[in-house]
């Protein structure tokens, strides 16, 4: 799968929690949604860097965020909030692929370990064949 259709594919698939999701689906999707979220950030970053700043003592500055920045962190939180669905969603799909459950998805709120589990989840190849999650993503 190329980089568009995964990103097509995951939008066309906006709450779908059923079914799997090829790895090359999943990473295409999240290089995407890295990619647009450090534009975002490289936005707002270069607004604090414009916004005014006031010396309230010797070399100590307020910056008051400028429209550059407000804008950034609106369009940051509308980015967040229109892919949160579909993020999960694919990575329910990936676990799925690989013949997990998606509530494996609560390890997340188990610290940095359980990230790192769901990430090793995330790289394992797929389960050949048809498992109970439904056809593989190739032949889907």
């Amino acid at each position: 799968m190329s980089f568009g259709q995964a990103v097509k594919h995951v939008y066309g698939n906006y709450a779908n929690f059923q079914g799997r999701a090829s790895r090359s689906e999943f990473w295409w999707f999240y290089l995407y949604y890295v990619i647009v979220g450090l534009i975002l950030y490289v936005i707002y970053f270069a607004g604090l860097a414009a916004s005014p700043k006031t010396e309230i003592s010797p070399g100590v500055y307020e910056v008051s965020m400028g429209p550059l920045a407000i804008i950034a962190i609106v369009l940051l939180g509308i980015w967040w909030l229109a892919n949160l669905i579909p993020t999960l969603a694919v990575w329910v799909r990936r676990l799925h692929d690989s013949d997990k459950s998606g509530w494996w998805m609560l390890l997340i709120f188990a610290c940095g370990l359980g990230t790192l589990v769901l990430w090793i989840f995330a790289l394992l190849p797929s389960s050949v064949g048809p498992n109970k999650h439904g056809e593989g993503p190739a032949t889907a």
